[in-house]
């Protein structure tokens, strides 16, 4: 599709005109088949993951709340480690190019480097073996139980992987581990700091919404992270800590736009038609609009804004999202030229996208949306082969997003009579990308290809 989902979460009821938190107050204060096979035997069952024992050290990315110190606690998450809390994965939902052993990390490769070299799947069950102490390694030491920062480090190296390599039903079930965050257990004693990351409590916010499968769960869960932001929002700014103060207003901007997407996902339609015009553009994007036009964080959020109501399919107020200040900029041009799109009116579109397309090629730039849109309205206007030519130039730069692949293999299904050899094909040459050179990660799956 030429429009991308760009929500995916859950809610429920019109929001009420009453103020909640959300609002922000006008003043300051407001497998790889050989490495994977080593890490995954001897599982005790076909779910569970491996059977405990001792882990090397691995150090995934830290993340921590900007406006706190890390707390100290000997708080006990050991139920956490458990084996039988993370899933094995199936190396058979990839193609037959990515289970090349030749091609594959080893198991020892640190996190880091896993992710840094979009290896997700390797980096997900490298962090269950950590979490669980199923790496027998030479000088491998087991977690501490009381160590909340790695732990917590390492489950969300763990969920977000599972996310970005299509196993969203796993993540979602392994989050319902971590029950209620929002819970006293995981705040500190003494500072009253909350001992998860911030990006890990939001994720799970969305996950465990899917695992339980409670639609209202995510709005109340959103709405008690923005309490939250605001309260610290307004301390860091009593205390004159202006990064932090920041911070903590972006992701009350970030909650907000979450909320409106969780409605639509519910069905509310009205509900996040009403949410969404409530939010002002000052707490959207965490700064105040100016006489020359928007900030760049008002334009973040006048795009986000945009791309929610074409969601929603009202195009009118697309438009207006982005009708003062930017409508002659990039992201402006992007929403108009999709706008089009969903009005049916694909000449026009391609006309834009084309010049954006070649103003971008000027500069040596290779956007992937605008390529794939601009091929898309190629292929809408009869002009198939051209279509092509831009998504497998896409492929060649290393851009090998979802999107992309699935489109590009479409239109193959489109060419020919017998596309599997050309997907085949296609999945042969993407495996052969060195993978620091592909953006998006370097595994696919069955599904990309449309295998």
């Amino acid at each position: 599709m030429p429009i991308a989902n760009f929500v995916h979460t859950l809610a429920s009821r019109p929001r009420s005109s009453t103020k909640g938190p959300l609002d922000v107050d006008d003043n300051p204060l407001m497998s790889p088949v050989v490495s994977q096979t080593k890490r995954l035997s001897g599982r005790s069952s076909q779910n569970a993951s491996p059977r405990p024992s001792s882990t090397q050290g691995r150090s995934p990315i830290g993340r921590s709340t900007p406006s706190v110190g890390i707390p100290v606690t000997t708080r006990d998450f050991s139920f956490l480690l458990k084996p039988e809390i993370y899933h094995q994965l199936s190396p058979l939902t990839t193609p037959a190019p990515f289970r090349n052993p030749a091609k594959l990390p080893g198991a020892d490769t640190p996190i880091p480097k896993l992710l840094e070299n979009g290896h997700f799947r390797a980096a997900a069950i490298a962090a269950a073996q950590e979490l669980t102490g199923s790496a027998v390694t030479l000088g491998s030491v087991s977690i501490n139980p009381t160590d909340h920062r790695r732990i917590f480090d390492l489950l969300y190296v763990r969920l977000s992987c599972l996310c970005l390599i299509d196993a969203v039903p796993l993540a979602a079930q392994e989050a319902k581990a971590l029950e209620d965050l929002n819970s006293s257990f995981y705040t500190d004693e003494e500072t009253g700091a909350h001992l998860a990351p911030w990006a890990l409590r939001t994720l799970v916010v969305r996950l465990q919404t899917i695992g339980f499968g409670d639609p209202r769960r995510a709005v109340m869960s959103y709405y008690e992270l923005a309490r939250e932001a605001r309260a610290e929002a307004a301390r860091a700014t009593k205390v004159h800590d202006h990064s932090a103060a920041e911070t903590w207003k972006g992701r009350l901007a970030d909650l907000g736009i979450k909320v409106a997407g969780a409605l639509i996902e519910m069905d509310d339609l009205a509900g996040a038609v009403a949410h969404l015009s409530s939010l002002q553009e000052t707490q959207l994007g965490g700064q105040p609009e100016t006489a020359g036009g928007l900030t760049a964080g008002g334009g973040r959020a006048a795009v986000c804004r945009a791309l929610l109501w074409l969601h929603l399919g009202d195009v009118d107020a697309a438009r207006r999202c982005i009708s003062q200040g930017l409508s002659e900029e990039v992201p402006g041009r992007v929403i108009d030229a999709l706008a089009d799109m969903a009005d049916g009116d694909y000449n026009s579109a391609l006309e834009k996208w084309k010049e954006l397309h070649d103003e971008m090629s000027e500069t040596e730039v290779q956007d992937e949306m605008v390529g794939v849109n601009l091929a898309v309205c190629l292929l809408y206007t009869g002009r198939m082969s051209e279509a092509r030519a831009i998504l497998e130039d896409l492929v060649s730069a290393g851009q090998t997003s979802h999107t992309l692949l699935f489109n590009l293999t479409t239109m193959y299904e489109l060419c020919t009579d017998r596309p599997k050899n050309l997907k085949i094909r296609l999945a042969e040459r993407v495996a052969d990308m060195a993978p620091e050179t592909v953006m998006g990660g370097w595994e696919k799956t069955n599904a990309d290809f449309k295998l």
